[in-house]
């Protein structure tokens, strides 16, 4: 079968979108260690999951661009953002969902006006995914942030910042170079 030429301004949007996707999942995959390494199975859990998922929109666009007969190329991955807690890795997450729903909004606006009706499809596809994503991100920060919130972490931080108290004392340093956990992560 054969491709009509592509739309460079639809391998544009891709390549961005690899770049992007790619970008989330070793953000992710990341964050995921670093909570693992605070303590917080739970949430490394959680962002191991959302670093599978972005990794599937990563193979779904590199199968999209071979099949538009282009050699996936990812320009630019962005630096991995960590923070001081829980908290602030959603607050980043955020930011990067939204730059990722920003993308396929004018993907989707692009290939309609053009009557790239195969493309937009695509496009819309990932663009709900990344909405849900960022409402999970949204939900999440929300149940951390809501004063009604039991704070199972805040156990696990006492102990951690007793724990490391002690090793301070004994070592007089702090353990890894870490700071102890707050209530509702663990600071870097």
């Amino acid at each position: 079968m054969m491709q009509r030429p592509s739309d460079q301004r639809v391998l544009g949007y891709l390549g961005r979108a690899l770049s992007l996707e790619l970008t989330a999942v070793q953000q992710y995959s990341t964050q995921a260690r670093l909570l693992a390494i605070w303590g917080l199975a739970e949430p490394a859990k959680r962002m191991r999951n959302e670093a599978t998922e972005e990794m599937g929109h990563v193979d779904r666009i590199i199968s999209r661009m071979l099949a538009l007969c282009v050699a996936p190329s990812a320009s630019q991955l962005r630096p991995v953002q960590v923070g001081q807690d829980l908290q602030a890795l959603l607050r980043h997450n955020q930011t990067l969902e939204f730059e990722l729903i920003g993308l396929y909004t004018d993907a989707v606006r692009h290939c309609a006006c053009q009557g790239d009706h195969d493309n937009r499809l695509f496009f819309e596809a990932l663009l709900a995914e990344e909405e849900a994503h960022g409402d999970e991100f949204a939900r999440w920060l929300e149940e951390l942030e809501s004063p009604r919130a039991v704070d199972p972490v805040q156990q696990r931080a006492t102990m951690h910042n007793n724990s490391a108290r002690v090793k301070e004392k004994r070592y007089g340093q702090s353990v890894a170079g870490a700071q102890a956990p707050t209530s509702s992560g663990a600071a870097l």
